[in-house]
């Protein structure tokens, strides 16, 4: 029962993250209260990392132990964590593909969350459920695919939407600019840095030239420092994921001003201080990405 009151009233009150994330971890706390385990599954650490550090704290306030795991995880931290889950000693798992590895065993899991599911394919999603011996799903996304779409329709999948923004959100405005115009774009930029904001500035990544486009955006992060200034900071996914996590604690921690990425930042990232994203070759990407 998600309307069960005096849990609920505590774990939303303050700023816990997005409204999705919300409904995540008062399911997953309700289920806990059950004597059963959830797991929350995301497609990249980038976004676990983030699920986790919004859900860990209000759920350990309430005395519910939650673990991250990813692939990073290797030797003794890794086995600590899944002893933890066997045990049942955590009763909440975050984390990305490596949550549906054989050798991860829950005691008791019963519910499985999805999010961006439309990143995962039907079979692991599957795995993840498969883990317990009845485990309900909740799959959340904002990109619904047709299969999502059809079940809604035709299967046996309840839908709950999600169609209020936070109160008091200033308009987004779009603007469309030739290349031909990017030093416009760079001095507006220039200027919006110095007054404090930040910005993303995204470039495309397509597997067809791999190499060229991560040149590219390489490039553009060195034009952008010697432009705009040293607080420039750039992400892709051949980077390491220590030194991806570095990167991006300090854009969120405001000691990069702008953050030169692909599409590695597509999904979860969380920097209430960007106001501003500039999309380079918008026409190379899905209306998804976008």
């Amino acid at each position: 029962d998600l309307k069960s009151g005096e849990r609920m009233s505590r774990l939303v009150q303050g700023d816990v993250g997005s409204g999705k994330t919300v409904v995540a971890m008062l399911a997953m706390a309700d289920v806990a209260a059950g004597g059963g385990q959830s797991a929350l599954m995301a497609p990249t650490e980038i976004l676990a990392q983030q699920h986790f550090e919004t859900l860990a704290k209000p759920l350990a306030d309430h005395g519910i132990s939650a673990v991250l795991l990813t692939g990073r995880d290797k030797g003794a931290a890794r086995s600590a964590k899944l002893r933890a889950l066997a045990s049942g000693e955590a009763r909440v798992a975050v984390g990305t593909h490596a949550l549906f590895q054989d050798d991860v065993i829950f005691q008791s899991l019963r519910l499985a969350v999805i999010d961006e599911q439309h990143r995962f394919g039907v079979a692991e999603r599957k795995r993840l459920q498969d883990k317990g011996p009845a485990t309900h799903l909740i799959a959340m996304s904002a990109t619904p695919i047709p299969r999502t779409l059809e079940l809604t329709l035709y299967g046996d999948l309840d839908v709950s939407r999600i169609d209020e923004k936070p109160p008091g959100r200033t308009p987004v405005a779009t603007r469309a600019v030739p290349m031909a115009r990017v030093s416009e774009v760079e001095a507006r930029l220039r200027d919006a840095v110095a007054s404090g904001a930040q910005a993303f500035w995204i470039c495309p990544l397509v597997s067809e030239s791999e190499v060229v486009d991560l040149k590219a955006a390489e490039v553009r992060a060195a034009e952008l420092r010697e432009r705009i200034g040293p607080g420039v900071g750039l992400i892709h996914g051949k980077m390491p994921g220590a030194e991806k996590d570095a990167v991006m604690s300090d854009f969120a921690e405001g000691r990069l001003r702008i953050l030169v990425a692909t599409t590695v930042v597509e999904v979860g990232v969380n920097v209430p201080n960007a106001t501003i994203m500039v999309i380079e070759q918008a026409e190379r990407f899905g209306l998804a990405q976008l």
